[in-house]
């Protein structure tokens, strides 16, 4: 039966380009789930967008020179740029300064503060000496006061997984400018997050075993730490508060990771709107049958396992203060959270002020974007930390995409070219040829059941598995030297196309560009598995911005089909580039330099 699954992807900070390790946490795994879920015949909204306000665009945009909207514009379209390039199959990737954005965020915030789970409180907040702009509590990292790590940040530390507030770090300094930030009274706005204690509670420990160890573990080790949390900051840019007496205050604006997670669900709204269905959107957000699948990296496990389930709880009335929904209804909170570990660089973790750091768009200039998908998925942080090296890199495309699936395609397919002209008909089995085709139709189930739990690396490796085995049974059945016996050579290589087809198709999920190559050769006709675009839109005549969408109904189903005997095949192309092996030193030589 066909299910609604939403795919929330995390939104990409709009301050500059985005590097392989964010799209390693965000992106791939994303994508790859998303397309699986479109194969298994399930009806996917996969959305995001560039995160476009607060502090850190500020900040960027003083270096450059521009405001704050000109560096927003700038990179949203770069972002938008290099996902499309990965292929990321976004229904609809938008960005926070939408005029519905802010419209669906003050709703959530009136929704909240109705039902009793915002407040004001004056607070100690930290301001720049220099600038006399706030410090984001991101933006300021000291000496933990409950472990005595040293690094921790002004909202949380990462080493004993506590929340903090700025003003308890021990020898705080600003990360933008490392000045000793100044601690002046203001007033905020905060979320009432103990009053969700209870409703936390009860959901997370109802995803025991469902959810990812690290990631359930983690969220509930902060359930006895609840703390109100300010949503608000002394900004000029972002969401206006709306409310009397502060919505026309200049200097007043929600905290960025407020408006931030409500973008899920606007995201939602708009896709449903240039649909030409305003309500679509409900069929994700508000159908107790729908599943909604949250990606992004671990430094983001306390955003979309805690506060955003609180603030859904909290609009739709169901925190210790009770309430009713808000005017957009009652809202499903995520059925799981799937959370990536850090991907580190050549043993250093990325920088890109300290140009440790491999952009995506450079990547993508130098490399397939389908070698990039395919190392993300077999050697990346899917469960650890794990460290990219260009040896390791070259190493994978060399041996695996090359000599083993490309070089599968390519003498299969070229061999019952250059000798039939078409997909020749197999004639008597022997148990050889049972026993691949029985080992290839049999990999659909666990293969489709570890990417349908979004464990990634087993998926991969078991479709592999599948290729390999092909290989070897081409190396013993020796087609090339049946010329004699031209019944059995048909017999083999319809066999061995039948498996190149149905391994196209596994690993369509996670090379979707090759794939679709594939599918061209093997004959096939028509779209197999749809691409991104990025579309020029507006609101309302405003001015125009740059959207991931795209049409994903293609042929792809998650299903065995048999091949179809006298369909004309073509000489086939190399489906993956052999890397000289020069590349590491080239690569190496430019990071250091």
């Amino acid at each position: 039966m066909s299910q609604h699954i939403l795919t929330a992807v995390a939104w990409p900070y709009a301050n500059g380009p985005r590097h392989i390790g964010h799209v390693s946490g965000f992106g791939v795994p994303s994508d790859i789930f998303s397309r699986y879920q479109r194969m298994a015949g399930n009806k996917v909204l996969m959305v995001s967008g560039t995160d476009e306000h607060g502090t850190p665009i500020q900040v960027q945009a003083d270096k450059e020179g521009v405001t704050a909207r000109e560096l927003a514009d700038r990179y949203n379209r770069v972002i938008a740029e290099d996902l499309t390039g990965l292929g990321l199959s976004y229904d609809l990737f938008t960005r926070t300064t939408t005029r519905n954005h802010y419209a669906v965020t003050q709703e959530i915030f009136k929704g909240l503060h109705d039902n009793g789970y915002i407040f004001p409180k004056t607070t100690m907040g930290a301001i720049s000496p220099s600038t006399g702009r706030t410090l984001p509590d991101r933006y300021i990292e000291g000496t933990c006061p409950l472990c005595g790590y040293d690094g921790a940040r002004g909202d949380q530390c990462d080493n004993c997984g506590n929340q903090l507030d700025p003003i308890q770090l021990v020898n705080p300094v600003s990360r933008i400018n490392g000045e000793t930030p100044v601690f002046v009274e203001t007033e905020h706005f905060m979320l009432d997050l103990p009053a969700f204690a209870e409703v936390l509670g009860t959901y997370l420990r109802s995803k025991q075993g469902e959810w990812r160890p690290n990631v359930l573990k983690f969220a509930l080790n902060l359930l006895g730490d609840l703390k109100p949390r300010a949503i608000s900051r002394d900004l000029d840019w972002g969401v206006p508060i709306p409310l009397d007496g502060w919505s026309d205050q200049a200097n007043k604006r929600l905290y960025v990771w407020f408006d931030a997670v409500i973008g899920y669900l606007s995201a939602s709204i708009e896709w449903a709107r240039r649909s030409g269905d305003p309500d679509a959107w409900r069929q994700w957000w508000q159908n107790p049958d729908a599943r909604g699948y949250y990606f992004m990296g671990k430094d983001n496990i306390v955003f979309h396992a805690e506060i955003w389930p609180a603030m859904l709880f909290g609009y739709n009335g169901q925190g210790d203060k009770g309430g009713r929904p808000g005017a957009l209804g009652a809202l499903d909170v995520p059925s799981e959270v799937v959370s990536s570990e850090f991907l580190t660089m050549e043993g250093r973790k990325f920088s890109s002020s300290r140009q440790v750091v491999i952009y995506v768009r450079d990547f993508l200039a130098r490399y397939d974007a389908d070698a990039l998908r395919y190392y993300i998925a077999v050697a990346g942080p899917e469960n650890q930390d794990t460290d990219f090296t260009w040896q390791e890199f070259v190493n994978r495309n060399n041996g695996e995409l090359v000599a083993a699936w490309g070089n599968l395609v390519n003498r299969s397919i070229s061999m019952a070219a250059k000798n039939f002209g078409a997909i020749p008909e197999a004639g008597d089995l022997s148990d050889a040829d049972r026993a691949l085709l029985e080992r290839s139709r049999g990999a659909f189930a666990p293969v489709g059941a570890e990417l349908g739990r979004s464990r990634f690396k087993n998926a991969i490796t078991e479709a592999f598995d599948v290729v390999r085995d092909a290989n070897r049974y081409l190396a013993e059945q020796e087609p090339w030297k049946l010329k004699g016996d031209p019944e059995r050579q048909k017999s083999i290589l319809h066999v061995a196309l039948q498996v190149v087809d149905d391994a196209k198709t596994m690993l369509t999920p996670f090379l979707p560009g090759s794939s679709n190559k594939v599918h061209a050769m093997l004959g096939g006709e028509g779209v197999w598995s749809g691409m991104p675009e990025i579309h020029e839109v507006d609101e309302d005549g405003g001015a125009a911005y740059p959207v991931i969408t795209g049409d994903y109904d293609g042929a792809a189903r998650w299903e065995h089909r048999p091949i179809k005997p006298g369909t004309p095949l073509a000489p086939p192309v190399p489906l993956f580039k052999k890397l000289d092996p020069k590349v590491v030193d080239e690569e190496l030589a430019r990071l250091e330099g």
